[in-house]
């Protein structure tokens, strides 16, 4: 699922209504969800967290630039924080299956829209500037509101999008694209924050001044410090003490956890904390952080552990908790603290079914899940089977040849199984969707073409995915006869029932497929899908006999 995050920074801390106003502005946008809103009074500033799909996203960001721009009056505003309008930034992060320039394609969309019809002039920054120096938002902002009105009169200064004078009422706005920012504490044995401020600067990439042997900063010819340059990239980091938990933190931002994951951080936090004789007593997450990026930590440490890392992932994520110490202060819900998850939340899904009651789902007289589901659950019912007897292959005396292959194989599963799980429930979202053009009006001669062109495209859909149920079982097959083949011959059998399952998928799958093409007018479309069905029938039957062939061997 594509996912973005955008996180608008607004000019106001202290008048609720006005606040909510602009949550009533994103969360009335269907497909994005508001995850958070963090006021300071002192500041006199906002920020909003709130993802949504690409299109979403693009409305919700607008809508709430154009309340702020409506209730906000800058010629009133006085905070400490430094700004430069009423929506003084607006960063557009790529959450999932989204690239970076998605994200600035939309970053211009918005920021065109907010120039053209609310007269706000624009900058961009981050990985949508335009040029060299506007990259930095410091950069941007300096001088702040009270000093655009001549700024923007220079030729450097030019806005982007927007009028080129000054809107006294609303100053300007800086939208752009940021990698996602991981606010990560270290948590200390001390409550000394001279000692936390020793490891902040050792990790840290801008590091520390340097210093004569008399303690005096060492500057160039220009004035400016030297700088010891610190051991992680892309990490801003200082100690203080918090009183709550009766400690000193290593407070970190990891500005491209790509580049720094959580897991390296706390590596050398502990590396730094034992060189001065400090202990690290585990860490905490503040506000959210992506599931791959707990993925990435979980992996990380069951290759410590020489473990396989095709297992669940709930597994992998319970290791990352376990192992960054995430509940040694506050208590860490995947659920709440897993950006991904707090999306999934309220959505219906059948993965989220016991089996009893997905059973008893299907046994009712509503049409919807049906057959089609259930194919795609056989799919991925043989996935997890497969990634057993991979795991029980992996660390097996006698097959330590086979362990790179077999962890390698059971991850491609795991993530088949996952592939599969979504089908389950697309099938589902797909009947309902023949359904939906099938209940539009038909009054008139434009609605019956209307509701024809509808019915005609979603069952369309409808046939494709359980083709890509076909596809995924064709795929998984493969997989299996390696499995079957090399992998731990006490499991021969569990290897036999997952290739049966793909074969009843398969079939399953197929029935699905055909019983729509027969209601499509596109006979092209019907054509090639036809042809892509008999060649993964066939390939098919040929790999049920070949993996029959190598199990007939062992059972």
């Amino acid at each position: 699922m594509k996912l973005i995050e955008c996180v608008p920074n607004f000019s106001e801390g202290k008048d609720k209504s006005i606040l909510d106003a602009i949550a009533k502005s994103i969360e009335e946008v269907n497909d994005v969800k508001l995850l958070d809103v963090d006021s300071g009074s002192a500041t006199n500033r906002t920020v909003f967290t709130f993802v949504g799909t690409p299109v979403a996203i693009k409305i919700a960001a607008f809508n709430s630039i154009k309340t702020a721009s409506m209730l906000i009056d800058m010629r009133k505003h006085k905070g400490e924080h430094p700004r430069i309008g009423a929506t003084d930034v607006c960063p557009f992060i790529p959450i999932s299956e989204v690239s970076i320039e998605e994200c600035v394609e939309i970053a211009r969309e918005v920021a065109q829209m907010v120039g053209d019809k609310l007269q706000i002039p624009v900058y961009l920054y981050e990985y949508a500037a335009t040029f060299p120096q506007r990259k930095n938002l410091a950069d941007i902002r300096k001088g702040e509101y009270e000093g655009l009105e001549e700024k923007i009169k220079l030729k450097e200064w030019k806005p982007d999008f927007g009028p080129k004078t000054f809107n006294e009422k609303s100053g300007a706005t800086v939208i752009g694209v940021r990698d996602f920012l991981i606010a990560y504490n270290v948590n200390l044995n001390t409550k000394d924050k001279k000692l936390a401020n020793e490891i902040a600067f050792n990790i840290r990439e801008q590091g520390r001044a340097k210093r004569d042997k008399n303690g005096n900063i060492i500057r160039n010819e220009n004035g400016e410090s030297i700088k010891i340059l610190g051991i992680l990239k892309s990490v801003k980091a200082v100690g203080w003490v918090i009183e709550e938990y009766n400690r000193a933190q290593v407070s970190i931002n990891l500005t491209n956890y790509k580049i720094t994951p959580t897991h390296i951080a706390f590596e050398e936090c502990v590396k730094e904390a034992e060189k001065i004789g400090v202990r690290v007593t585990g860490s905490e997450i503040i506000g959210l952080i992506p599931k791959d990026a707990m993925l990435e930590t979980g992996k990380f440490y069951l290759n410590k552990q020489n473990k396989s890392t095709g297992i669940p992932e709930k597994e992998i994520i319970e290791i990352a908790i376990q192992s960054l110490g995430l509940n040694d202060v506050t208590k860490f819900d995947p659920k709440k603290k897993i950006i991904e998850y707090v999306l999934e939340e309220n959505i219906k899904s059948l993965n989220n079914f016991s089996v009893n009651d997905f059973i008893d789902e299907l046994s009712t007289d509503s049409p919807a899940p049906g057959g089609g589901s259930v194919a795609a659950l056989l799919g991925a019912i043989s996935s997890a089977l497969s990634s057993m007897v991979a795991n029980l292959t992996f660390g097996k005396k006698g097959y330590e040849k086979y362990f790179d292959r077999m962890k390698n194989l059971s991850e491609e599963f795991q993530k088949l199984k996952s592939e599969f799980l979504f089908l389950v429930d697309e099938d589902t979202n797909a009947f309902n969707k023949v359904m939906d053009a099938v209940r539009l009006p038909k009054k008139n001669e434009k609605e019956i073409l209307l509701r024809n062109n509808a019915i005609e495209e979603a069952t369309k859909y409808a046939a494709i995915v359980p083709l890509n149920t076909m596809e995924k079982s064709l795929e998984t097959l493969h997989l299996t006869k390696l499995v079957a083949k090399y992998g731990n011959k006490n499991s021969a059998s569990d290897s036999g029932v997952a290739a049966l399952c793909l074969n009843s998928a398969i079939g399953g799958a197929q029935m699905n497929v055909e019983i729509n093409l027969k209601n499509l007018s596109d006979k092209k479309f019907c054509y090639e899908m036809k042809n892509k069905v008999e060649n993964i029938v066939k390939e098919n039957r040929k790999l049920q006999k070949e993996i029959r062939k190598i199990l007939s061997k062992v059972i």
